[in-house]
């Protein structure tokens, strides 16, 4: 039986947490340095008391060590990699390949989505040196994935959800060429969501100051179902910088949606970890930030992958403007407004915005309607009610069914505590024994007690007493032995989570190129050492370190803008832009070539 695994960003511990309760199978998090995402590190404390909690329900952890590296960080690497090992974390999602050079520890070994993982070719050889997991480009298509899952055994992960790179993983060096800020090094600066003309080679302006790369966010909800036929066995949420509220959010959504699968299909999949999760809000991912949605690739090339017009978030659609009377609009609308909702609308191509003060049906008083104008299209980019929710510290509780007995032992009283899981715990109270006059007064209290959850993960299904004697103990103490009794079986749970690893094979298996550019990101000794011992003659170094003079791509996508624009050659798309290639986008007095190559549907920028 097949395991789908939810896998949730964490930003930090407490999102980390607040990911678990909502549903999370696994959760992938920064450690202090290395990850690629720069601003959301954490302590190996910090990550150390994530594993604990999430070992629990037999979550597993992964931690990001997925920026290139260069020779004077790898003695840190490898140091860092221990202290997690020894943590126990579940395994390491990594790009440098300079860390299989290590004398690695038993751990899971991740290929990132940033090491380019496009073909059955490359996917093949990293299961053949001994890597647990690829995380698959998210520009694959069902059909590619299906291709890559009859030819490999290894586990494959695809993200599901959030926001889209519009360059392939690994293979954007714009933000370094702009601003010496590696997106390889975990330092983006999102030069792609920058606004910038377009103009052909004779210096027509076709589109002027529009977000001509800033694609939409991506949702895949109604195709999970179909990635798990494919062979997807975990579903990946993005948003290590995102807040709580979305990861609470978006993660409960998925948790529903794979629920409903495996209920469905009880044969064929299964949970990846323990627990249930009771919400207190009803999961809606269109009302957290997004700049719009499509499902990219996933079903083939598609248009209207771009939001042209801004960068920010649009949140939920609501309606339109019927009527504007000083500061109080009608919009005709099915959705319930809330007082100190955030709404937001286009005007003339502009993004706007204003703050409901009052709702009462469809009609909105807003802070300011001056800009606001009749058959206005609005957007509710912060829900105040929802927020409110889902902010609430018990907004997502976690809970793990236990039965619990009472029973005698030898010159003892034994609770025993047997859960969902079937794992079984024993405590032994030997002190205080002390038969009870009132029998079924005593029996009523013990069950009582012992009925109470409190702040604990458990959710008690029945108490059964089945001892000789009947004994009396003081409410007080009921509690005590309770508390002892959960967190016995906490120890034991934790004790027996399964930590499936796959060794790095450090064999010659051939890579499959015998000579590699800046764009494999080689960027040390270990690296070089790497692909030396798998067959590479030659080796470039890497876009950071070669800082190449001559024009090069620093962007490849397979996001085309003549498709988007509908000026498509290849598929005959009609439209009314007349310009003479090559096509350039300026920004800043910065001004770049691009290029398309038909035969594979790629696009590129280039310096």
């Amino acid at each position: 039986m097949k395991k789908l695994e939810l896998l949730a960003p964490a930003k930090n511990l407490e999102s980390g947490i607040a990911a678990i309760n909502a549903g999370a199978d696994a959760v992938y998090i920064g450690a202090e340095q290395f990850g690629a995402r720069a601003a959301a590190g954490n302590s190996v404390d910090d990550i150390g008391k994530l594993v604990e909690y999430s070992h629990l329900f037999h979550v597993k952890i992964y931690v990001t060590l997925n920026t290139i590296l260069y020779d004077n960080e790898l003695p840190n690497v490898e140091s860092l990699i221990q202290k997690l090992y020894n943590i126990g974390v579940d395994g390491l999602i990594i790009q440098d390949m300079g860390i299989l050079e290590f004398d690695l520890p038993n751990i899971n070994i991740i290929a990132s989505t940033q090491t380019n993982n496009r073909t059955v070719e490359k996917i093949k050889f990293l299961e053949n040196i001994g890597f647990s997991r690829v995380i698959l480009a998210r520009e694959l298509s069902i059909t590619e994935i299906n291709e890559i899952k009859a030819a490999t055994n290894i586990e494959l992960e695809f993200f599901i959800h959030g926001a889209l790179c519009v360059s392939y993983s690994g293979q954007c060096y714009f933000s370094q060429e702009i601003t010496g800020r590696s997106a390889n090094r975990g330092e983006c600066a999102q030069p792609c969501r920058s606004a910038y003309d377009l103009i052909d080679s004779e210096g027509t302006v076709i589109l002027k100051n529009k977000h001509l790369f800033s694609l939409k966010d991506l949702n895949l909800s109604e195709k999970i179902s179909a990635l798990a036929n494919a062979g997807i066995s975990s579903f990946k949420i993005e948003g290590r910088l995102k807040n709580i509220s979305y990861v609470k959010n978006v993660t409960a959504y998925y948790r529903n949606l794979i629920d409903q699968l495996i209920l469905s299909n009880p044969q064929q999949y299964s949970r990846a970890s323990s627990g249930k999760t009771i919400l207190r809000f009803t999961p809606n991912i269109e009302s957290v930030f997004n700049r719009g949605f499509s499902t990219y690739f996933v079903d083939g090339r598609q248009s209207n992958l771009a939001s042209f017009d801004t960068q920010k978030s649009l949140g939920e659609y609501i309606g339109k403007v019927q009527k504007i009377v000083e500061n109080t609009i009608v919009v005709k609308t099915d959705k319930i407004i809330n007082n100190n909702d955030g709404l937001c609308f286009f005007k003339n191509t502009e993004l706007l915005g204003v703050k409901v003060n009052k709702a009462t049906e469809n009609k909105i008083t807003v802070d300011n309607a001056d800009e606001l104008f009749v058959n206005a299209e609005l957007y509710r980019n912060y829900n105040h009610k929802l927020t409110q929710e889902v902010e609430r510290e018990d907004s997502a509780i976690r809970k793990i069914n236990i039965s619990v007995q009472l029973i005698d032992s030898i010159d003892a009283l034994a609770v025993v505590i047997v859960d969902e899981d079937q794992i079984e715990s024993i405590l032994y109270i030997i002190e205080n024994l002390q038969e009870a006059n009132n029998k079924e007064k005593a029996i009523e209290t013990i069950i009582n007690q012992f009925s109470k959850e409190g702040d604990s993960i458990y959710s008690v299904n029945n108490v059964e007493i089945k001892t000789a004697k009947s004994y009396f103990f003081p409410i007080s103490k009921l509690n005590e032995i309770r508390r002892q009794a959960f967190e016995n079986h906490n120890r034991v749970r934790i004790e027996l989570h399964v930590f499936e690893t796959k060794t790095i094979s450090k064999n010659k298996e051939k890579y499959i190129k015998t000579e590699i550019s800046y764009s494999e990101n080689v960027a040390n000794k270990n690296a070089i050492a790497f692909y030396q011992n798998h067959g590479v003659g030659k080796i470039e170094l890497a876009f950071e370190k070669l800082k190449p003079q001559h024009s090069v791509p620093i962007l490849t996508s397979r996001y085309c803008l003549k498709f988007e624009m509908g000026v498509c050659p290849k598929f005959k798309n009609v439209a009314a832009y007349k310009f003479v290639e090559p096509l350039y986008i300026v920004n800043n007095k910065r001004k770049y070539r691009l290029s398309f190559d038909c035969a594979t549907c790629e696009m590129t920028i280039n310096r």
